[in-house]
Parts: C-alpha cells; structure tokens; sequence
C-alpha cells in the first residue's frame, strides 16, 4: 500500500494544490481535501494514467476517502 499511497498521494497534492501532510488514508476528498467534482473528474484522470487502469463512473461515485483510491487501485495492479 504504501508505494501505491505515495504516489497518489503526490496526485492528489498536485492536483488540489494541498500540502502531502493533510492527505492521509482516512482523508476525505471532498470535506478534507476539498476537491469538487471537477477536481474529481481530473483527479480520476490523473489516476487512469499514472496506474493504466479504468475509474468507472459507479467506482469514482463510491471512493469518499484517500484510502478508498488506495484500495481500489490495489485491487485492480
């Protein structure tokens, strides 16, 4: 987890523009990190890129949390 929460982690800081130190597992995208749904949409880009996989609408709607993303991505590397 650790090498896939890394690089997500540098994603999401770069995307939102938010310092690497508030982006934890348990972070939630929205309330957290404060990313809207266009942050979203760039977000589950960024992420098909960098892990080659595919965001289905149903997943992006299901992931609340930073560690939601982890997981998913796990699940499918």
């Amino acid at each position: 987890m650790i090498m896939v929460f890394d690089r997500v982690k540098k994603i999401f800081s770069e995307q939102l523009e938010v310092d690497e130190s508030i982006i934890t597992p348990d972070a939630s995208i929205t309330s957290d990190l404060g990313a809207d749904s266009l942050d979203i949409v760039d977000l589950a880009m960024s992420i098909e890129d960098e892990f080659e996989i595919e965001l289905s609408e149903d997943a992006i709607e299901k992931i609340k949390t930073v560690g939601d993303m982890v997981r998913y991505i796990e699940d499918r590397v």
